[in-house]
């Protein structure tokens, strides 16, 4: 990106904060609070399981730790015991204090290129409260048993102290373990992910592999590249996802909760996609539920890659669930799961973590949900879809911008493409994905219908910050 692009960049950047208000600065008694916090944080009743030694696992460049864990086979032969602790937000944050207010306002961590808007002052999230290496921290500690077969068959979950020993990477993890370099309890983290990944096969699941785009810099400059994930990164998935769903079932169990639900697709979405698995050439037989197609695709090939974009249409409609007096909400599954599912591994992130952390806790200990806890339940998942929605919003806009700005002066050239979509109601609109630079783009002016899942030579039309998101013309 050249010198006068960075300008403009950083200048659609700090626009962008404005035209969607977003949070700004922390107030003053925000911060007073959050660094007395800090000091002196709440810890009644804490297990000490500082003698564990749990270990992280995040891009290198992360001091927001949510979760460390400690993986080891069970005393008795018979399968797996997975060690969780996630960040204990509750020992920081009074209810009904200009902490917790704040975090309402806020709901979710927003990124950009150049900053971040975290949920809580970096005095907690980076510091106080994260499961920084080396530092003692309050933690909810899950302990998940499983079988040999990854099935989980024990679930508890109390408060503790917790001690990381090491921050790891994914692809330093991934190093060791192709290695043999990795010793237990590193090492079993491929054995029940691969484990879990066969449990999530047998229930119906699905992980979708697509294709993302990923706002990297080099020397204060920004670009773009196809986000290459690691094997070690979908079994780390496969830990949290287990922990979700333990969670799930003790709020389900205790008749009080909040879920993360997503309605099967309708009948209407699935005819759709088997439409567009026959135009990119891709066999699905009509007795193999469409979960068995997803897992067999490679995304590295052009029209696996646009079918695994159709496939996030049928994911559409997530949302947060409040149930209480024992009776679950329909729907109550998530259909990406394939079971009950909440969010509760990433507290020093997204708010509601924070609340399904509290009502594990609480089933756990055999009580009633405190008090504000259950004041907060109803307003939650109108919060979280404001809150998820303005996080969703920040990241194209984000991607938008440096689309643009990698690109601008460069309006009239030529670029190889594939076709990833195409409208139904105007079949030659639709969205294309270049390789070099790793652009993703609307294409429109075209009068044929656009080749979905073909290459496709395009025609820049339009770049730069200021002009909106990058437009393309088949050439």
């Amino acid at each position: 990106m050249t010198g006068a692009a960075d300008c403009s960049l950083g200048a659609a950047l700090r626009a962008l904060r404005t035209e969607l208000d977003l949070p700004g600065a922390f107030p003053p008694e925000v911060l007073a609070e959050a660094e007395q916090a800090a000091r002196a944080p709440d810890l009644p009743a804490h297990l000490d399981a500082t003698d564990i030694p749990f270990l992280t696992i995040d891009p290198p460049a992360s001091t927001d730790l949510d979760q460390a864990m400690h993986l080891e086979r069970r005393r008795d032969g018979r399968g797996y015991r997975v060690l969780y602790a996630i960040a204990d937000v509750a020992a920081y944050l009074r209810p009904g204090g200009a902490l917790d207010a704040e975090a309402h306002r806020r709901v979710t961590t927003l990124y950009f290129p150049d900053d971040r808007i975290p949920l809580h002052p970096t005095v907690l999230s980076e510091g106080a409260a994260s499961l920084l290496p080396g530092e003692t921290r309050p933690a909810a500690l899950w302990r998940i048993d499983l079988d040999g077969d990854g099935v989980a068959v024990a679930t508890d979950v109390r408060r503790a102290l917790v001690r990381s020993r090491a921050k790891l990477d994914y692809a330093g993890v991934q190093r060791q373990i192709d290695m043999g370099t990795a010793e237990e309890p590193l090492a079993l983290l491929r054995d029940i992910g691969r484990l879990r990944a066969e449990q999530e096969v047998a229930r119906g699941g699905i992980s979708l592999d697509v294709p993302e785009q990923e706002i990297v810099e080099h020397d204060g400059s920004y670009g773009l590249a196809y986000r290459a994930t690691h094997p070690a990164e979908a079994w780390n998935a496969q830990i949290s996802l287990l922990t979700g769903m333990a969670a799930a079932r003790l709020m389900a169990d205790t008749g009080t909760g909040i879920l993360r639900t997503l309605p099967l697709a309708p009948d209407g979405a699935v005819a759709r996609l088997r439409r567009s698995a026959h135009a990119l050439r891709i066999d699905w037989p009509h007795h193999v539920p469409y979960a068995e197609v997803i897992r067999s695709l490679d995304p590295g090939r052009s029209n696996h890659a646009a079918f695994l974009q159709e496939c996030t249409t049928l994911l559409r409609g997530a949302g947060y669930t409040v149930f209480e007096g024992g009776e679950l909400p329909d729907p109550a599954v998530h259909a990406a799961v394939a079971d009950l599912y909440t969010h509760c591994t990433a507290p020093l992130r997204r708010l509601v973590d924070r609340y399904a952390s509290e009502l594990c806790l609480a089933a756990t200990a055999g009580k009633g949900a405190p008090e504000w806890v259950r004041e907060a339940l109803p307003a939650l998942p109108k919060e979280m879809a404001e809150g998820t929605r303005r996080a969703g919003t920040v990241e194209r806009a984000c991607v938008d911008l440096v689309e643009a700005a990698l690109l601008e002066g460069r309006e009239g050239e030529l670029f190889d493409a594939y076709v990833v979509d195409v409208q139904d109601r105007d079949p030659a609109i639709g969205t294309v994905h270049l390789r070099d630079p790793a652009i993703v783009g609307r294409i429109e002016g075209g009068t044929a219908p656009l080749p979905l899942g073909e290459r496709l030579r395009v025609r820049l039309t339009r770049a730069g910050p200021a002009a909106g998101p990058v437009l393309f013309a088949p050439a």
